[in-house]
């Protein structure tokens, strides 16, 4: 005898005899809703999963869900929250109709981003904010809408769901004016045994195996609920599947090898009441950073401080433009007193209109003692309603610093700049100006130059007191064990740090405060992984997506021939 199965509804068992609810024959249109019943039941006792949850419960959990992912980030740090996070949206859009999914997407988003870029209204103002918050909440909307149609069946699919995460963020990061990478779920990780995963498959592939492990984890939640006693391997098997690739990367080798260079990280403060409307006199910041400089120096000649062999100042360090025909001299003679007394290459960063009358462009210079200016070198992806401002007469609604926002120019080469250190070796920088780190393209150009040491010299001044610098610096400490590259995360007002090839922080400052960072960092060239996989992962994300879409629609064509298998 076999054993029963589990109930279905009446309107299945009258579409199964092809009789209508009053006992009339079906139409052909009925006969096709027939047949989607019929579909439904067999996905039913395919999966054997209870009822599925109401919109509301759905649009429940993809406001939770983007509170955990809010969570996962500094300045709270709970990696582990980002699998959740994805695992809610998942169980939320399984079944789902796509304005549903679309819904739950939305409010992810929402709770996601809002408190994240609470900094964005620190001189912005709230409208800005608001609105970064809103466009970046439609990619978690359509997000919710494709899962929606992927998941219709009812049942969580982890490979095609991570796949579709991996889709939206390469859109967040393109889309639209040049993209915001800002957030993505691989920043999350710094702290986590899956970090070890970017080397292989990079900051892109990193973020598929989140979601992948929070696909899992709704499956194995699905299995919990499933009817009949089979719920006990429904749930264990995939969720010793997301604890394996939890804990698998942080078996991979983090090799920190390497020529060691001396480093000092020069952070300069800014004076009390002084902001991005540069308030201050000309000329204020970069007296800040010669004197610092200064003092470093002076510390090496008592023989308290071993003498670097780099001197890195930040983003924005002088507020004279090096290249001016009026200004620059002087700016040039502050700047080569300082290193020459320091006897040590200074790469600094500012604003320069390259001795023209034209736009101005986000500079890095490099001065050698002795010597004077060396290189230069352009910022190529600019910030987006920071250094470039899209629809500005609309945007002029949303706040006053609008109009106080020029539009730069960017670069046209990637940030290698070689530098001849303290004893005369040749170190090749790669350079990453403030929110390039989280632009893949901009590290890896660097890296494949030839790059043995990351530099991302950055301001962050325009962000207040919030978790803008923290966020910042997880991502390059992210990037540090993708590419196998020390990395000096030098800002204008913190976090600063000096990171090892394995992502962990050897120096550190706090916010809002003058420092010197000293320390060696290790020179490396041996390429990762990721440097050859990394360019893959979307457009094997988009294979993965496009075959799971195409499947519904053979299998509408297989019930209309009535040719569907068992």
């Amino acid at each position: 005898m076999t054993a029963a199965g589990p109930p279905v509804p009446g309107d299945v068992l009258r579409a199964r005899r092809g009789t209508a609810p009053g006992g009339r024959a079906l139409t052909d249109e009925a006969s096709s809703g027939a047949a989607r019943a019929r579909r439904r039941a067999r996905r039913v006792e395919a999966h054997g999963v209870s009822a599925a949850p109401g919109w509301v419960a759905r649009l429940l959990l993809g406001l939770l869900g983007g509170v955990a992912l809010w969570l996962a980030f500094p300045g709270y740090d709970v990696w582990w929250l980002a699998p959740v996070g994805c695992a809610a949206l998942a169980l939320a859009t399984a079944g789902a109709r796509p304005w549903v999914g679309a819904a739950a997407g939305l409010l992810l988003g929402l709770t996601w981003f809002a408190p994240m870029f609470t900094w964005a209204a620190t001189y912005a103002g709230a409208p800005a904010w608001l609105a970064m918050s809103l466009l970046s909440a439609l990619y978690p909307a359509a997000l919710g809408a494709l899962l929606a149609g992927l998941q219709r069946g009812g049942a969580v699919r982890p490979v095609v769901g991570a796949a579709a995460w991996v889709l939206m963020e390469w859109a967040r990061s393109v889309t639209p004016f040049g993209g915001f990478p800002w957030a993505r779920l691989g920043f999350s990780q710094a702290d986590s045994p899956m970090l070890g995963a970017a080397s292989v498959v990079a900051v892109t592939g990193l973020g598929f195996l989140i979601a992948l492990v929070g696909g899992l984890l709704a499956l194995s939640v699905q299995g919990a609920r499933a009817r009949e006693g089979r719920g006990w391997p429904r749930m264990v098997t995939p969720l010793g599947a997301a604890v394996v690739l939890v804990v698998a990367p942080a078996l991979v080798p983090r090799p920190v090898s390497g020529e060691t260079l001396t480093v000092a990280a020069v952070q300069g403060d800014i004076p009390e009441g002084y902001d991005r409307t540069l308030s201050a006199d000309p000329g204020t910041m970069l007296a800040r950073y010669t004197g610092r400089t200064e003092d470093l120096a002076a510390g090496v000649r008592s023989g308290a401080l071993p003498a670097p062999d780099l001197v890195l100042w930040p983003e924005g360090a002088t507020d004279l433009d090096p290249l001016d025909p009026g200004v620059g001299p002087v700016a040039e003679a502050r700047i080569r007193v300082a290193t020459d007394a320091v006897d040590a290459p200074v790469v600094l960063g500012g604003l320069s209109r390259r001795a023209g009358a034209g736009a101005a462009a986000n500079m890095v210079f490099s001065y050698l003692p002795d010597q004077g200016l060396d290189q230069t070198y352009r910022k190529v992806y600019l910030a987006p309603f920071g250094e470039v401002m899209p629809l500005r007469p609309l945007v002029r609604h949303l706040s006053p610093w609008v109009d106080r926002i020029e539009d730069l120019v960017p670069g046209e080469r990637p940030g290698v700049m070689p530098v001849p250190a303290r004893d005369g070796r040749p170190v090749v920088l790669g350079l990453a100006v403030c929110f390039e780190v989280a632009v893949d393209r901009a590290l890896r150009d660097v890296v494949i130059g030839g790059a043995e040491l990351l530099v991302v010299p950055t301001s962050n001044a325009w962000f207040g007191r919030g978790d803008q610098s923290v966020q910042h610096l997880a991502i390059s400490r992210v990037r540090a064990v993708e590419y196998g590259r020390s990395v000096a995360h030098v800002s204008n007002v913190g976090v600063s740090a000096l990171i090892a090839p394995d992502g962990t922080v050897t120096e550190r400052t706090a916010a809002f405060t003058e420092a010197t960072l000293l320390a060696r960092l290790s020179l490396r060239t041996e390429a990762t992984l990721a440097v050859s996989t990394g360019p893959w992962v979307v457009p094997g994300a988009a294979a993965i997506v496009a075959l799971a879409a195409a499947q519904p629609r053979r299998s509408r064509r297989q019930d209309r021939t009535g040719t569907h298998s068992s």
